[in-house]
């Protein structure tokens, strides 16, 4: 079979946020049967988070098949319009669909151990030899590469690039709703049905009609919101911490050549920094958990604690810092951990959290965010901040906070009382 056909029979999936997923094209739906896709059901969508909200347990999948949604119901609305030519629809929806299929398990920290980069192997993933990619050809040899390049933001058609990536797209505006949903906050709903009634087309970006603003500023609040409340919760980082802890010490004691009860067979890959796509698909959350199993009965004391505490949740406790405690406090504190056996480049750590809700354009910046544009009633475009007091409050803003994340339970054991107390007083507690 070549190209497209529309299946006899629509196919829906029965979703929470959407209510239904729905599938016309044979693309499509056989894109989602690819053994690469299905394997986002074993990669939850927010890493660590279920630690902290136990219903945050949806997936990649759950998400990527939302995005589709939000795009198909995108491109019903642009239908007919100026600007928009139909000819891109599947290109569109594979992208949308496909624009996550390079995550790794628990993603964010995976990437900062082993030097990866998700955005890379969903490129390598789309071109590589894959079921996807061998679904892609048959659109034309070229399908894949536009496909991969609308996902990378390099693709020519601006406007098919910000309906999947700008600062108002399906992508954000599926986690969104959906991350509210399964951690069961308030902050994240906004009304996605008024936003694509009034999206419109035009030759670079999506544009809101000017009578949206009020839905959109409702969209921006609730992603200023669910970063701070949901995205950067300090007990999720905490978590993160400890895996990111576990898979450093793992590639060290591989480095030094130490005897592992249970190998690391599925990561030596990673270590050894050759990487091919099988080992990289071959590796998701309910694997990892394996080795963690596997790893607490290891005679290596760090990573069998480690490797207990993130299994069981018994994670670090933190402290909030300024800087003035990086300058004169923390050389002294990680001395007194190694005086009372504590190794502190596994136990006591510094983390920052940042976010930037709404930017305005600023030419030259290492990623130049396009703005959000109004479509006035007069037909010329004005950028969302000048319009809205609600969004210029908070546009250009970066927050930052600084955490220091420390084991509480080994300070409240009975030895070395003096030390413990002093420490204790260092991190103000």
């Amino acid at each position: 079979m070549t190209g497209n056909e529309r299946l006899k029979e629509e196919k829906v999936f029965k979703d929470p946020v959407h209510r239904y997923i729905h599938v016309r094209d044979q693309l499509v739906w056989d894109l989602i049967g690819t053994k690469e896709f299905q394997r986002l059901r074993r990669i939850r969508q927010l890493g660590t988070t279920f630690l902290t909200f136990h219903g945050a347990e949806h997936t990649r999948f759950n998400h990527s098949l939302g995005v589709y949604e939000i795009m198909r119901r995108m491109i019903d609305v642009f239908h007919g319009r100026k600007h928009w030519d139909e000819e891109n629809r599947l290109l569109c929806l594979s992208a949308a669909l496909l624009h996550d299929i390079g995550h790794g398990p628990f993603s964010h920290s995976f990437e900062k151990v082993f030097k990866t980069d998700h955005e890379e192997w969903t490129r390598a993933i789309i071109l590589g030899e894959t079921e996807v990619n061998r679904v892609l050809q048959r659109m034309g040899e070229d399908f894949p590469k536009e496909v991969a390049d609308v996902i990378e933001k390099t693709h020519p058609n601006k406007l098919v690039v910000s309906m999947i990536s700008s600062q108002i797209d399906a992508d954000r505006m599926d986690y969104l709703q959906r991350d509210a949903f399964y951690t069961g906050v308030s902050y994240g709903h906004f009304d996605m049905e008024r936003i694509l009634r009034v999206m419109r087309p035009t030759e670079d970006q999506v544009v809101i009609k000017s009578t949206g603003m009020h839905a959109v500023e409702d969209y921006i609040m609730s992603r200023y919101q669910m970063y701070w409340q949901v995205y950067f919760h300090p007990v999720t980082r905490s978590a993160e911490v400890i895996l990111n802890k576990i898979l450093r010490r793992v590639k060290v004691l591989y480095d030094d050549g130490y005897d592992f009860k249970q190998q690391p067979y599925h990561f030596i890959p990673f270590f050894l920094n050759d990487v091919q796509i099988h080992d990289y698909l071959q590796l998701d959350e309910s694997v990892i958990y394996y080795y963690f199993q596997m790893w607490e009965n290891e005679s290596d004391h760090i990573l069998s604690d480690l490797c207990g505490r993130f299994l069981h949740r018994r994670l670090f406790q933190y402290v909030e810092f300024d800087q003035s405690f990086i300058l004169h406090d923390w050389p002294k504190l990680q001395e007194k951990f190694r005086q009372i056996g504590i190794d502190p480049d596994y136990y006591l750590v510094i983390d920052f959290s940042s976010d930037l809700p709404y930017d305005f354009y600023r030419p030259g910046e290492e990623e130049e965010r396009m703005p959000i544009h109004l479509l006035m009633g007069d037909k010329k475009l004005r950028e969302l901040s000048r319009e809205s007091d609600v969004v210029e409050a908070i546009s250009g803003k970066k927050r930052t906070d600084h955490k220091l994340y420390y084991p509480a339970d080994l300070l409240d054991q009975p030895e070395f009382e003096e030390e413990k107390r002093e420490i204790l007083t260092m991190l103000r507690v």
